[in-house]
């Protein structure tokens, strides 16, 4: 009697949820602004669809679109196999071995087609850790939404009708501002532990709470990612850091305990006063640079966020009696080559941020051509910025940021006039070992800086 009594309460709440079925939203009930839709998206989606296959866009362009935002990527699902997607298309390409896509390009311009996830089968070749390696199953398209990783990226919206199909209740989510993954989460972040690292971006990037079952497993699971290709760690951390929450996202990151082995000491450097300034100013200028649609450089801000470990070891290689530019030169050896192992650092973002870190002490260069000689570097910009950023966290003297700011903007006379005036001693790079050695060791100002 009082089990009847329970379940007749409890009832409507327990009861399933067919995720075979989507629950279809009119543009009253979701809002969408059609003018935030990409024109190509919609030659796409027309395209598939007048060839006579289902098309949608798919993920997180929806997601942004229900929130009134642009998106900046958009997706799109279909029914069509990637090689009848490719016939439609002059310039499209398969490519991916986890699981097949299709690039389809209009000028500079990039829409990624997939063609509708089947079940997750048990044949699908994994490691020994549960990651899906291989997984080209194809299926319905409520297969593809469980497929999917988080309710609010699981909704479809069609530009011709302007519907939103929504298996899994994402809009409710969207709502409550609420991050769920789909399925069991444990199972979900070991067929790919990239997740792990997309739930503290989205979550932060939007601001959205994450949910309590979803959040469980993340700080027992964190290892996982160690078992993750080191590139697409790298996509993924490229991502996080130029979301426009960048701080948001690694303080997210260091609350799950996600940070171990993605930037190794990045705790350590948080945790010292000038250290964390200094990191907290990059982050707050990405972020603002992201917001008002202007580029950042990824070597610039990986140059920033690994700084304080180069300074650590640059003191270091002079105390051990190194002079100051090579001990500057194996210092960032030491660094990026630690890096690259967990990060797999592409080549150009590496040789951006050694040439800006090289570049520091020739700032301190102010007699002779030396500044003249800065002033035609291809880097001095980017040099420059992290000059003012070293200045406002207080690790040197602002005079010296003052010094290169009127120099860099004053015409001929003026910087004649700057060259004259003698300057307040900076405390900049770590200072150097007493000298060994006679009169043939070559001064620390001549030679080795940023390559031209």
């Amino acid at each position: 009697m009082i089990k009847k009594f329970i379940r007749r309460i409890l009832g409507s709440k327990t009861k399933a949820i067919d995720h075979t079925k989507a629950t279809e939203l009119t543009p009253k009930e979701h809002g969408i602004d059609p003018k935030l839709v990409s024109s190509n998206a919609i030659r796409v989606t027309q395209t598939l669809q007048e060839a006579g296959f289902k098309a949608f866009l798919v993920g997180g362009a929806v997601r942004d679109l229900l929130l009134g935002i642009k998106p900046k990527d958009f997706d799109i699902a279909t029914n069509a196999t990637p090689e009848q997607v490719k016939k439609l298309f002059r310039r499209a390409f398969i490519i991916g071995r986890r699981f097949q896509i299709v690039h389809v390009m209009f000028g500079q311009d990039l829409l990624e087609v997939t063609t509708f996830r089947g079940a997750s089968t048990e044949a699908a070749p994994k490691d020994e850790h549960g990651r899906v390696l291989r997984d080209n199953t194809f299926g319905e398209q409520h297969e593809d939404a469980v497929r999917r990783d988080f309710t609010i990226n699981a909704m479809y919206y069609d530009p011709a009708t302007q519907v939103v199909l929504d298996y899994h209740c994402g809009m409710a989510d969207i709502r409550n501002k609420t991050l769920r993954i789909i399925g069991v989460p444990e199972a979900r972040f070991r067929e790919d532990p990239v997740r792990l690292l997309r739930v503290v971006r989205f979550a932060a990037k939007l601001g959205f709470t994450i949910h309590p079952e979803t959040a469980a497993p993340i700080k027992v699971m964190a290892p996982l990612i160690n078992n993750v290709p080191a590139a697409r760690v790298f996509d993924e951390m490229i991502k996080l850091l130029m979301s426009g929450q960048a701080l948001a996202c690694l303080q997210q990151l260091r609350k799950e305990g996600l940070h171990h082995g993605l930037l190794p000491l990045l705790d350590v450097v948080l945790e010292q006063p000038l250290g964390e300034k200094f990191v907290r100013l990059a982050l707050a200028s990405t972020d603002a640079r992201v917001k008002q649609g202007k580029p950042v450089s990824p070597g610039f801000l990986f140059a920033a966020l690994l700084w304080h470990q180069v300074l650590e070891k640059w003191s270091a290689y002079q105390a051990a009696g190194e002079m100051p530019i090579p001990a500057l030169h194996l210092a960032a050896d030491d660094v990026l080559n630690s890096q690259t192992e967990q990060l797999a650092l592409q080549r150009k973002i590496a040789s951006d941020m050694r040439d800006i870190w090289a570049m520091q002490p020739r700032f301190e260069r102010r007699t002779g051509k030396a500044p003249y000689k800065l002033l035609e570097n291809l880097r001095l910009r980017a040099g420059y910025d992290f000059l003012l950023l070293r200045c406002a966290s207080g690790e040197i003297d602002a005079e010296l940021g003052e010094w290169w700011t009127a120099f860099m903007e004053g015409d001929a006379g003026e910087r004649e006039t700057l060259m004259t005036q003698k300057p307040r001693a900076v405390d900049g790079a770590p200072k150097r070992a007493k000298r060994r050695g006679g009169r043939g060791r070559a001064r620390p100002d001549e030679g080795g800086g940023a390559a031209e």
